[in-house]
């Protein structure tokens, strides 16, 4: 997520006419006959500006308007890209895209949507709309070979109902324990990732050594909530039945446990991710252990550019933890009656599927992705560690979780449900509810946002 320096690449540009390129290393598809570059507006809905970083960094012809700030839009060849960016709070993107995406195709030139991103956490609802409003990826000329070195997980995310691909990533997100060197210094006397791992292997390991780390000094994680994910990703089943009944996985209540003894023995609190007390642990004098998040975590939000920081002086170091996980991604889709399918189309190949690209987008922004050969070459090379984990090369450990990544019980209902578990077991962590009464409001609250769920 750190913005990159923009690789030099010789790419030929013609008055706004993409020229085909040899996708994945080799060949690309041929763009059907259905669609075709003619749109003098590329729009493109997003909720941050990393996208708008990713394709000023790492695509050939893009040229921002302002340097400094790519969200402020440019021009590729004679075609002007314009960035509409509303922030995730209070799912206002998502309101925004439920808004104009079912018009799209009757809106005027200059405001159709043409690219729109997407999260795991919500993707199905827009692949799977009743009225589509993605263009499938194959009828851009997307083909199976031009993907082959993307890993499964990535597609499943944005397979539809019918098998159909609807978008793509060039991000891959396993996820890793991230563990504050100094503490483990502090409790075990070394900060060597194989020894940490050691203290972290298993959750019993976990908790116990969760006492140790609080007779130092430290929190053993900065909330609740940063081992949510590690336990809701490791699931035996979804969160919806066949039937629609909601149903809670024991790895889910296992979680719930674990959670209270730790609040409980204050060594964790039950503070929101991305608040201020969150944050707080980025730094020396949060003191806390540890973190679990993929490559972008450390890099787009553990404060890297301050001098304060543990990232800035490399203080963070990786270990596998007790469990594999992924958390997030981007995936970019292409909207259901784009007039620029054809840039669409080289922009999905030329950042998801060049080995190039994606190898320069892993040493310039510290991130994991999606091109599995582009990563065994990157996980043996130094060149590719990353200074915020103190010169660590991590990629071997995230190539390896990549591995156990399974979205077999992911739906259609996934971050409602999550979102409303962890609020409803705050009251149970923080001694407001008893459990069953936070697992009674949990069902009470789901119902409300899906009436056509029952306990």
């Amino acid at each position: 997520m750190k913005k990159g320096l923009k690789k030099a690449l010789s790419v030929a540009l013609a008055a706004g006419m993409i020229v085909p390129m040899a996708a994945c290393g080799s060949k690309g598809g041929s763009t059907s006959g259905k669609s075709s570059s003619k749109g003098k507006v590329l729009n493109i809905q997003c909720w941050n500006e990393e996208f708008s970083n990713r394709l000023a960094d790492h695509y050939p012809g893009f040229k921002a308007n302002d340097p400094k700030k790519p969200s402020k839009g440019g021009k590729i060849g004679d075609v002007e890209v314009k960035f509409t960016i509303t922030p995730s709070d209070d799912n206002a993107y998502q309101n925004n895209l439920d808004e104009i995406l079912p018009n799209n195709e009757k809106a005027s030139a200059d405001k159709k949507v043409d690219i729109f991103l997407v999260e795991a956490d919500y993707a199905k609802k827009y692949i799977n709309a009743e009225t589509p409003v993605t263009e499938k990826i194959s009828d851009l000329g997307i083909t199976d070979d031009d993907l082959k070195d993307q890993y499964q997980y990535t597609k499943d995310v944005v397979t539809d109902a019918k098998g159909d691909l609807r978008g793509v990533s060039w991000q891959g997100c396993p996820g890793l324990l991230i563990y504050n060197r100094q503490a483990a210094k502090d409790t075990w006397g070394t900060d060597d990732p194989a020894a940490v791992q050691e203290h972290v292997k298993d959750w019993d390991t976990f908790k116990a050594s969760a006492a140790e780390l609080q007779s130092k000094g430290y929190f053993a994680t900065s909330t609740v909530n940063d081992t949510y994910r590690v336990f809701s990703n490791n699931v035996t089943k979804p969160w919806v039945s066949s039937d629609n009944k909601i149903q809670i996985d024991d790895n889910l209540m296992k979680w719930v446990d674990m959670s209270k003894e730790m609040v409980d023995a204050k060594q964790c609190t039950t503070d929101a991710l991305w608040s201020d007390e969150w944050n707080k642990g980025f730094y020396p004098d949060g003191k806390v252990f540890s973190y679990f998040g993929p490559a972008w975590l450390v890099n787009f939000s553990m404060k890297q550019d301050d001098e304060k920081s543990i990232a800035y002086n490399g203080g963070w170091g990786m270990c596998q933890g007790p469990q594999g996980f992924y958390w997030g991604g981007t995936w970019i889709c292409a909207a259901k009656g784009t007039d620029n399918a054809d840039l669409v189309k080289d922009i999905m190949l030329k950042l998801t599927c060049d080995k190039d690209i994606m190898l320069d987008i892993v040493k310039k922004d510290s991130d994991f992705v999606n091109n599995q050969p582009a990563m065994e070459e990157a996980k043996t090379n130094d060149e590719y560690a990353f200074k915020v984990l103190g010169g660590q090369n991590p990629l071997p450990m995230f190539c390896e979780s990549a591995k156990s990544i399974d979205l077999s019980k992911m739906g259609d209902y996934d971050q409602g449900c999550n979102e409303s578990f962890q609020n409803c077991m705050k009251d149970y962590f923080d001694g407001n509810a008893t459990k069953d009464e936070a697992l009674d409001k949990f069902y009470k609250d789901v119902a409300k946002k899906y009436p056509n769920l029952s306990k």
